[in-house]
């Protein structure tokens, strides 16, 4: 393996040998490797002893830098789907640098959340809002993007439409199997805490409490930011975490796939073997995609929309 390294505002190539790993995905369906974007897919020239590019006078880096390059990025149609205790809300700065860069983007609110104020709704009901918005609005090739709770949606929408979808992408989200709802993957103290919650709602929800928020949702902002959009959260109806859905079709699926971890997300333990966001539950998704950031839970949307941006750009492009 060889390493490329920057030479002024221009990058160039040279045989000095290093060593890599790259990260396996270890899926129930086979070994395969994870294609992640902090990978270095390096290069070398034999028989040059010098730079590469001295070589190639029209390749683009030799005439500015190879970021500009990556400005150009290919036109997609985006369906970002929020998680649990958030709404649409939740992606405006992410969308609008999205449709900066001239990609189709669309946040559609499902039932129970934003401004409606009936708790009483069902996974199914949520499901079927999402797919009837993509399928009215004429929506083909989708990238369908799933954060937290979202990506159980992922899920059931691509099995209802798989035609209309053109890549899953994961956020840090559930990936559950097949019969599992979203309650059977928190670990034990975490379950038995929404358990209670639960029981003590007039309306059958669960609210965050502020310490647990602030140390596994918001855990890399101030305080002054997490009680801000501790605040604005709204109660999250309960029915749909508890609910068992069938995946069947879903893990029939040839449909693409991406899982986008950000590694300071600590809403799931992270280096546990049976619970978390990745390896754990990424894994289940066979061949995908590995993208990784640096980022929380629900901060880093708010703080840093046009990494995120390009994060999820990586995860759904071809």
């Amino acid at each position: 393996m060889y390493r490329n390294e920057p030479y002024g505002s221009n990058a160039y190539y040279y045989a000095a040998p290093v060593r890599q790993s790259y990260p396996i995905s270890v899926s129930p369906y086979a070994y395969t490797p994870a294609i992640s974007s902090d990978m270095r897919f390096e290069h070398f020239y034999p028989p040059y002893a010098q730079p590469a590019w001295s070589h190639h006078a029209n390749a683009p880096w030799v005439h500015g830098n190879l970021e500009d390059t990556r400005e150009k990025q290919q036109p997609l149609t985006f369906v970002l789907i929020h998680g649990a205790w958030a709404d649409a809300s939740f992606w405006n700065g992410t969308a609008a640098e999205l449709r900066r860069k001239g990609h189709t983007v669309y946040a559609p609110e499902y039932p129970g959340h934003g401004s409606d104020p009936n708790k009483n709704v069902t996974h199914a009901m949520l499901t079927k809002s999402i797919a009837d918005f993509i399928v009215t609005n004429h929506l083909k090739n989708v990238v369908l993007v799933g954060h937290s709770f979202g990506g159980s949606l992922v899920q059931t929408v691509a099995q209802q439409i798989p035609d209309r979808i053109k890549r899953m992408v994961f956020f840090d989200a559930f990936v559950l199997k097949d019969g599992q709802s979203v309650a059977d993957e928190l670990p034990p103290s975490t379950l038995e805490a929404f358990n209670q919650l639960r029981k003590s709602s007039k309306d059958d929800t669960i609210m965050l409490p502020f310490p647990l928020f602030r140390e596994t949702f918001v855990n890399l902002a101030s305080l002054e930011l997490a009680q801000q959009i501790h605040n604005a959260i709204s109660p999250e109806p309960a029915g749909p975490l508890y609910e068992k859905l069938d995946l069947k079709k879903f893990y029939s699926l040839s449909t693409p796939r991406s899982y986008l971890f950000l590694t300071e997300d600590n809403a799931l333990p992270q280096g546990s073997d049976l619970y978390g966001w990745f390896p754990h539950m990424a894994n289940r998704l066979g061949l995908f995609r590995l993208i990784k950031g640096q980022g929380d839970h629900m901060t880093t949307a708010k703080t840093e929309p046009r990494m995120l941006a390009q994060k999820i750009y990586e995860a759904g492009r071809d």
